[in-house]
């Protein structure tokens, strides 16, 4: 049996990284380039990127930010991709097959497809015949509408009215080789992961689970494998407690699962 993976994400906005909460509120906390370096040094399995920036426009938000983001989203992944030595997935703007040949070009080895992966599904099934299914991930952002779990898009603006697990089995029928689960209702709460989404996903498809959104203690993490994640993923929790990693993989271990130490 497969290790299971602990996989930190990187939340890219307009340059800079940034701390989500509710998908609607975003605290810059640091250099994307920079960063990558720090996780190089850490035990984790994969890093993910993901670029949230809703326009064209470059801010760098805070005039006291002594560090410059960049504002070409692909020189920015060609930059972490030089000094990355891990699998790096990348998401964010990927709209076509030259999107994701343009961004494996400059380094990625996954891509993410969220929004498009719903308005645009033969996009799935023309990355994963370009690029194999091991290349192609399905972001999935959730939100729970009195009780029931709909997919949203648009960076968790629009209603779609289509459950998250329909959308599960679409995109696995499609040709997707993996399927990243964010919870809006838990992003940035800390209170845990969605397990009832998670447990409802994965028990639908064959293909692996990430669970993302709401890590608050390094315990979440084997809730979520439990629930039937084949990895697990957090982002803000990677920012603001040290030795993320080894606090990370030990609990893990003490649950009983499987990791790569």
């Amino acid at each position: 049996m497969l290790k299971k993976r602990l996989i930190p994400v990187l939340l890219l906005k307009n340059g800079m990284l940034v701390r989500s909460e509710s998908f609607d509120i975003h605290q810059i906390i640091g250099n994307p380039i920079h960063e990558v370096a720090r996780f190089n040094e850490w035990n984790v399995d994969e890093l993910i990127y993901l670029d949230m920036t809703r326009d064209d426009k470059y801010d760098l938000g805070r005039d006291d930010h002594r560090v410059r983001g960049m504002s070409d989203p692909l020189d920015i992944l060609e930059r972490v991709s030089e000094t990355c030595f891990m699998p790096l997935t990348w998401g964010g703007r990927v709209r076509t097959v030259d999107d994701m040949r343009a961004r494996f070009s400059r380094g990625a080895d996954k891509i993410t497809l969220n929004t498009a992966a719903y308005r645009t599904p033969e996009l799935i099934t023309a990355g994963a015949k370009v690029f194999g299914s091991q290349a192609i991930v399905v972001s999935i952002d959730t939100k729970r509408f009195d009780g029931a779990m709909e997919v949203m898009v648009d960076g968790g603006r629009t209603r779609t009215g289509v459950s998250s697990v329909e959308l599960a089995k679409q995109a696995e029928d499609r040709g997707a080789g993996e399927l990243l689960l964010q919870s809006i209702d838990r992003d940035g709460t800390g209170e845990g992961y969605d397990l009832e989404l998670i447990h409802a996903v994965a028990s639908a498809v064959k293909i692996p689970v990430i669970a993302c959104s709401g890590v608050g203690r390094y315990e979440h993490y084997v809730d979520g494998i439990r629930a039937g994640a084949s990895a697990v993923a957090a982002a803000n929790i990677w920012h603001f407690k040290e030795l993320s990693d080894r606090g990370g993989k030990r609990a893990l271990a003490k649950g009983g699962v499987d990791v790569r130490l």
